[in-house]
C-alpha cells in the first residue's frame, strides 16, 4: 500500500481493500446455503411523495462568466485535479467522487459518526445469519429528469457492477458473489455468499436511472454521453461543464434540483444553490486562486497541504481526522535473521521502549496525532475507555532479557542484542519518523538501520515480505472491519504483509465481520483493539488530520466523521454566506 497518502488514491485502495474481503470469504467458517430467517435488525424512516420535472443538464460550453443571475448564491470550491467522467460508477480520481457525490445518491449513507443511515433506501432488514438483506425503497424520490425512482434502477446498477465486461475486474469480481432480486418495485432483496456486517457500508455506491441508460452494457457505459450529462436524484444537478477550448473541463457548475427541493429533506435550508467547481491542475495554483479571492474554500488531499490552508488569513479551517492510520509492522516470517519478532515478549519490548509522541510531534507537528488503535478513533466501536500502554525502559529492558527466541550462533551482533532494518518510501517525513525510531531503540542495545526505497521497489517489496520492519499507510473505511490487514489467512495472498499470525485476533476479526447486531459488534471490535495492544501485533503510529478551509464570510459548515473527502459537504443545506 502506498505511503504517503493521497486522498485521489482512496478509490483504488478501497477497491483492493474489496477485492481483499472477496478473497476473505474462502476462509470464514459458515454455512453454504442461502438463508432465509426471520429479520432482526430494522431502521425505520417516513417518506412523502412529492412528483415534478427537471429539464436535462446541458453539454460543456466554452465560457467563464457566471452563469447565475444576482438572485442566486454561488458557492465556488477549488480541487486539484481532473473530470473525465461524471458517473459513480466510473469514478478514477477525488474529484469525480467529490462532484458525483453531489449528484447521486446510494441505497445507504454514512452519517457523521460513521454509521449506516438510510438514503434511497429508508430501511433494511438482515436475516438473522447475516446471508440476506431486504432493503425497503424510498417512494418519493424523482431523477432530475422527472422519471419516478424503482426498483429497475436499484437492479440495472448493480447488475452493470457484477458485469464480467465491468472495467474495474476487482469490484465486479464482489458483485458477482452477490445475488439481487426485485421482490416489489420498491422492495429489494442481497443474498449474500458468505456473512459481511460491513455490506450495509458497499451499499453507497450511487444508483443510475435506468431509463436513461437501459440496453447499454458495462463495457459500453466507459464511453457512453451520460457521463458527462447524468443524471442522478442527489441535491444538486449538473447545470453546465465549463473549458476555455470546448475540450478539457475546467469546471462544473451545479444548481440545486427543483425535484430534491420537494422532497421533506429539501425543503428547509439549501441557501447555496448554485455550486461552482474550479479545476487546477496543481496545488500551488489553487492556493494563489484562494489568496485572490477567486474560489471560496479548498480541501487538503494529503497532510503536508494542511499548513499552507491554515495560514490563509481570509478562511476558516476546520478539522477532521483522515480515515487513515500509519503503522509500524513487523515481519513476523522473513527467516532465521529475524523470527524474533514472532516471539511477543520481543514485540513487547519494543513497543514498551518507543515513545511515539517524540517523532509525531517533531515530525509531524500540526499535521497529525498520536494513533493508539489499528481502528479509526473517530469509529462508533471506538473503545474510549482503552489506553495504550505507555513507555516503560524497565520493562522493556526485562522483555529482552527473557525473550526465548534467540539468533543463529553463526549470526555477527557484536554488542547488539537484535539487529533489523525499517523499510520505508523515500518521503522525507517518513524517513524522519523512522530515524527517530531507530535512535530511540538504538539505546536498547538494538541495531536499526532506516532502508528507504522508491514507491515501486517499497510496494514490491511489501508484497512479497521483503523486509524487517516498515511503515505503512492502512486505509480506514467508515466501517471497522479490518480482516484483510490483520487476518492469518490474508498472507501471502492478502494485505497481511507482516504475516501476522495470531490465532485469537484472527478469531476476532471473523466474529466482527459475521455478527449483525451492531451492539454485539461494539464489543467485538473493543476487544481487538485491546488484544491488537497486548499482543503487539503492530505499533500504531500516527492518524494523519484533513484540513477544509472555507472563506470566513461563509457560516453552518461543519465536519463530522470522514469516511472519505467528500463527506465536507455532509451538512452543505446548513451553509449560508453571512452578508447574503
Amino acid at each position: 500500500m502506498q505511503t504517503g497518502f493521497r486522498w485521489q488514491l482512496l478509490a483504488l485502495v478501497v477497491s483492493i481493500i474489496l477485492f481483499g474481503v472477496v478473497l476473505g470469504f474462502r476462509f470464514i467458517n459458515g454455512a453454504e446455503n442461502i438463508a432465509t430467517e426471520t429479520p432482526t435488525a430494522t431502521v425505520e424512516v417516513t417518506v412523502t411523495v412529492a412528483p415534478t420535472f427537471t429539464p436535462a443538464p446541458t453539454q460543456i460550453a466554452v465560457a467563464e462568466s457566471d452563469p447565475q443571475d444576482n438572485s442566486s448564491v454561488t458557492f465556488t470550491e477549488g480541487i486539484v485535479g481532473t473530470i473525465q467522467r461524471l458517473n459513480p460508477l466510473l469514478i478514477t480520481n477525488q474529484a469525480e467522487r467529490d462532484i458525483t457525490s453531489l449528484i447521486y445518491e446510494g441505497l445507504i449513507d454514512i452519517n457523521e459518526f460513521g454509521e449506516p443511515a438510510p438514503d434511497l433506501a429508508q430501511s433494511w432488514v438482515v436475516s438473522r445469519d447475516g446471508y440476506e438483506y431486504v432493503l425497503q425503497l424510498r417512494q418519493d424520490i424523482l431523477w432530475q429528469d422527472g422519471i419516478p425512482f424503482t426498483a429497475n434502477d436499484v437492479v440495472f446498477t448493480y447488475n452493470l457492477l457484477a458485469s464480467p465486461n465491468f472495467p474495474f475486474s476487482e469490484i465486479s469480481a464482489f458483485w458477482q458473489t452477490i445475488e439481487i432480486e426485485k421482490l416489489t418495485d420498491y422492495l429489494i432483496r442481497f443474498r449474500l455468499a458468505q456473512p459481511l456486517a460491513s455490506f450495509p457500508t458497499l451499499l453507497t455506491v450511487g444508483i443510475l436511472p435506468e431509463h436513461a441508460l437501459s440496453g447499454i452494457s458495462a463495457e459500453q457505459l466507459l464511453s457512453h454521453p451520460f457521463n458527462l450529462n447524468p443524471i442522478g436524484t442527489g441535491a444538486y444537478q449538473l447545470e453546465g461543464l465549463r473549458s476555455s477550448n470546448g475540450q478539457q473541463i475546467e469546471g462544473v457548475d451545479l444548481q440545486l434540483a427543483p425535484n430534491y427541493r420537494l422532497r421533506p429533506e429539501g425543503q428547509a435550508g439549501y441557501e447555496i444553490d448554485h455550486l461552482r467547481f474550479r479545476l487546477f491542475s496543481n496545488f500551488d495554483s489553487a492556493i494563489e486562486a484562494f489568496i485572490n479571492s477567486d474560489i471560496d474554500a479548498m480541501a487538503s488531499r494529503s497532510m503536508n497541504e494542511r499548513q499552507p490552508l491554515l495560514g490563509l488569513a481570509s478562511a476558516e479551517s476546520y478539522t477532521q481526522i483522515e480515515p487513515t492510520v500509519s503503522m509500524l509492522i513487523f515481519n513476523w516470517d522473513e527467516g532465521e535473521d529475524t523470527r524474533f519478532f514472532s516471539d511477543l515478549r520481543v514485540r513487547n519490548g519494543l513497543q514498551l521502549s518507543l515513545n511515539r509522541d517524540n517523532p509525531i510531534a517533531s515530525v509531524l507537528n500540526n499535521r497529525a496525532i498520536v494513533a493508539d488503535s489499528p481502528l479509526h478513533p473517530d469509529s462508533w466501536t471506538n473503545n474510549s475507555q482503552f489506553r495504550y500502554p505507555e513507555p516503560n525502559p524497565a520493562r522493556a529492558f526485562e522483555q529482552f532479557d527473557n525473550a526465548s527466541i534467540i539468533v543463529p550462533e553463526d549470526t555477527d551482533l557484536g554488542d547488539y542484542l537484535y539487529r533489523f532494518s525499517i523499510l520505508t518510501t523515500e518521503n522525507p517525513d517518513k524517513i524522519a519518523i523512522a530515524q527517530n525510531i531507530a535512535n530511540q531503540w538504538s539505546q536498547y542495545n538494538l541495531d536499526v538501520t532506516v532502508e528507504s526505497v522508491s514507491s515501486d521497489i517499497y510496494q514490491e517489496r511489501l508484497a512479497t515480505g521483503d523486509f524487517d520492519t516498515a511503515i505503512v499507510d492502512y486505509v480506514l473505511g467508515s466501517d471497522p472491519d479490518v480482516f484483510a490487514y490483520w487476518h492469518a489467512d490474508q498472507y501471502p495472498s492478502g494485505l497481511n504483509y507482516g504475516a501476522v499470525s495470531d490465532s485469537r485476533i484472527s478469531e476476532i476479526l471473523e466474529r466482527g465481520r459475521q455478527t449483525v447486531s451492531n451492539l454485539a459488534r461494539v464489543e467485538i471490535y473493543r476487544d481487538f483493539q485491546v488484544q491488537f495492544a497486548n499482543q503487539v501485533i503492530a505499533i500504531p503510529l500516527y492518524y494523519p488530520l484533513y484540513t477544509y478551509s472555507v472563506d470566513r464570510d461563509i457560516s453552518g459548515v461543519q465536519l463530522g466523521f470522514i469516511s472519505s473527502p467528500e463527506d465536507r459537504f455532509r451538512t452543505l443545506q446548513n451553509w449560508s454566506f453571512r452578508n447574503e
